[in-house]
């Protein structure tokens, strides 16, 4: 059973390094934070960019959820065209690489359509001590 911490944020580019304090708070004793920072970075900057959340008056929501041997860091959004996907490495474009982030950081990672939105995880495997 997972204990969980959530958190609303306006759809603004700025409210991304809100979420990572936010994330970054949560992890501080947990360990991984730089990894959590990075992911939870990552999604809230795709859920402004490329969803309606990032419209006027829009919001993303950001949940932590802790297991016993792991953390999940999921970011809700309000939808948009399609759900997300990695991008091929060999790309010339500038960016489109983020997921390919989120991908060497987690354990595992996955995306899934909502009925008013969708949401992107991401796991975190507890350091050893």
């Amino acid at each position: 059973m997972l204990t969980k911490w959530g958190r609303a944020f306006p759809g603004l580019p700025e409210q991304v390094a809100e979420a990572r304090h936010f994330v970054a708070g949560l992890l501080r004793e947990w360990g991984r934070v730089d990894e959590a920072a990075l992911i939870v970075g990552e999604l809230a900057a795709n859920a402004v960019r490329h969803t309606l959340s990032g419209k006027a008056g829009g919001w993303f929501l950001v949940v932590v959820g802790f297991g016993a041997d792991f953390v999940r860091i999921e970011v809700i959004d309000q939808g948009g065209d399609g759900v997300p996907t990695m991008r091929d490495a060999s790309s010339l474009e500038e960016g489109g690489r983020g997921l390919m982030l989120v991908a060497a950081c987690a354990k595992d990672w996955g995306a899934k359509v909502l009925p008013q939105g969708s949401s992107v995880w991401a796991d975190l495997v507890r350091e050893e001590a």
